[in-house]
C-alpha cells in the first residue's frame, strides 16, 4: 500500500537533521565568537594600559627611547586588534553564507513536506468512513498485518497533528533564523566601522612614532651618554650576579666534598624540576606591564650601527609598582649598585636563578624563603624621564658554567598577571 506518512517521515527526518547541523554550527560559532571577543577585550585593555604609560612618559617634555618603545608596543597591539576584528568579520560572513544556504534548504524541504502532508490529508479524507477502515483491516493477509493496520488507524490522527505542528515549528524557526541573520549583518556593519576607527588611530600612532624617532635622531650625544651609563650599570650587575652564583657553586661543592660539578640536594632538585616544568607559565615580575626591552643583542632603536645587548627583559610599568617573585625560591643575594641608587635581588630555584633589577627598595634579605608572586621590592622610577622599568633575568648553572636564558619564553604569554 502506498503510505504518504512513510514519505513524510523521511522528509521530516531530513529536516530534523538539517536543523541539528544548524544548531551545532551556531554553537560552534558562539564559542569562536566568544574567544575572539575575549581576545579583543584583552587587547583593548592592554592598549588602554599602554596609553596610561605613555601619559606618564610624556610628562618628560623631551622625546625618549621609552616613549618610542611604548609606542611601538601600542602599534603592535593595535595591529593585532585590527586582525582580530577581521577574523570576527570573516566569521560572521561565513555564518551568514552558511545559514542562508541552510534556510534555502529548509524552505525547499518545508514545501516538500507540506505537499506530502496535503497528500496525507487527502488520503485520510478518502478513507475516512468506518466501512473503509474495516475493509482496510479485514483485507489483511494475516492477523499480524491486521494488528499493525489497526494500530496505524489509531495513531494516524495523532501523527498527522504532530506533523502539522512540526511544519509550523519549522516555519517559525526559519523566521527566527532570518531575524538572527539580520542581527549578524548589523554586527558586521558595527565591526567594519570599528575597524576603520582603529585604522585611523593606527595611522596617527605611526605618525607620532615617526615624529619621536626624528626628534631622537637630533639628540645623538644624549643617547650615547645614556647608553654608556646603562652599560656601566649592566656590567656591575652582571659581575655581582656572577660572583653570587659562583659562591653558591663553591658552597654546593664543599657540602658534597667534590671539586667539580654542581650538586643539588633532593629538595633543590625537586624545585629545579618544578621551575623547568613551568616554562612559559611563570607569572610576570609585575602585576601589569609591557615588555619594552627584549633579550639578546639588537640594533639600537635610533643610533645607526650601534648594537645593544640585554641579558634579560625590561618591563615598563606604573610608578610605585612592586616587583614580585616569578617562582618559589631562596634569596641568595641582595645587590646594591653604588652611585646608581638601585638594588637587585637574586632568587635561587635549584639550578636556576631569577634576578630582579632596577629596584629602589627591597623587602627581602639573604636567606629568606619566598613564594610565587611574593613582593620583593619597589621598582625604581627615573624622576627625570618619568620611566618605571622592571628588569628580569634568568640564569642557569650548566656543566660549562652559567648560561643566560630569555625570560620572555618563561613567563606567561599576553601579559597574564
Amino acid at each position: 500500500m502506498n503510505n504518504p506518512g512513510h514519505n513524510l517521515f523521511h522528509y521530516i527526518l531530513n529536516t530534523t537533521l538539517v536543523l541539528s547541523f544548524l544548531l551545532i554550527g551556531l554553537s560552534s560559532f558562539g564559542q569562536s565568537k566568544d574567544q575572539l571577543e575575549k581576545k579583543k577585550k584583552e587587547l583593548e585593555r592592554n592598549i588602554n594600559y599602554t596609553n596610561s604609560l605613555l601619559t606618564e612618559t610624556k610628562k618628560n617634555k623631551e622625546a625618549s627611547i621609552t616613549q618610542l618603545a611604548t609606542l611601538k608596543n601600542k602599534i603592535s597591539l593595535r595591529q593585532r586588534l585590527i586582525r582580530t576584528i577581521n577574523k570576527e568579520v570573516r566569521l560572521i560572513d561565513n555564518l551568514i553564507d552558511e545559514n542562508n544556504e541552510i534556510i534555502r534548504s529548509l524552505e525547499k524541504d518545508l514545501e516538500d513536506v507540506k505537499r506530502e502532508y496535503a497528500r496525507m490529508v487527502y488520503y485520510g479524507y478518502k478513507n475516512r468512513s468506518s466501512y473503509d477502515k474495516i475493509v482496510f483491516v479485514f483485507s489483511s493477509k494475516d492477523f499480524n498485518q491486521a494488528q499493525k493496520r489497526l494500530k496505524y488507524i489509531q495513531d494516524y490522527g495523532d501523527y498527522r497533528k504532530k506533523q502539522a505542528a512540526l511544519i509550523l515549528q519549522t516555519k517559525e524557526l526559519i523566521k527566527h533564523k532570518i531575524v538572527s541573520l539580520e542581527t549578524r549583518r548589523n554586527q558586521k556593519k558595527k565591526l567594519l566601522l570599528s575597524k576603520e576607527e582603529e585604522r585611523g588611530k593606527l595611522a596617527a600612532e605611526r605618525l607620532e612614532k615617526n615624529t619621536i624617532y626624528e626628534r631622537l635622531k637630533t639628540k645623538e650625544s644624549m643617547l650615547k651618554s645614556d647608553l654608556k651609563q646603562q652599560e656601566k650599570e649592566s656590567l656591575k650587575l652582571q659581575k655581582a650576579i656572577a660572583d653570587i652564583i659562583a659562591e653558591e657553586i663553591r658552597r654546593a661543592r664543599e657540602a658534597a666534598k667534590k671539586s667539580s660539578g654542581f650538586i643539588l640536594t633532593p629538595e633543590e632538585a625537586k624545585l629545579s624540576a618544578s621551575f623547568k616544568s613551568n616554562k612559559g607559565k611563570l607569572p610576570w615580575p609585575v602585576k601589569r606591564g609591557i615588555i619594552t626591552g627584549h633579550f639578546g643583542e639588537h640594533d639600537h632603536p635610533v643610533l645607526q650601527g650601534i648594537k645593544i645587548n640585554n641579558n634579560g627583559i625590561d618591563v615598563s610599568t606604573n610608578q610605585g609598582a612592586i616587583a614580585r617573585a616569578v617562582f618559589d625560591g631562596i634569596v641568595t643575594g641582595v645587590i646594591i649598585l653604588p652611585g646608581a641608587n638601585k638594588k637587585a635581588v637574586i632568587l635561587r630555584h635549584g639550578e636556576y636563578f631569577s634576578v630582579y633589577g632596577n629596584l629602589r627598595e627591597t623587602y627581602v634579605k639573604k636567606g629568606d624563603h619566598v613564594m610565587t608572586k611574593e613582593e620583593i621590592g619597589i621598582i625604581f622610577t627615573d624622576a627625570k624621564k618619568f620611566k618605571t622599568e622592571a628588569h628580569l633575568e634568568i640564569w642557569k648553572i650548566s656543566k660549562s658554567g652559567t648560561i643566560k636564558l630569555d625570560p620572555e619564553s618563561w613567563i606567561a604569554k599576553r601579559g597574564k598577571p
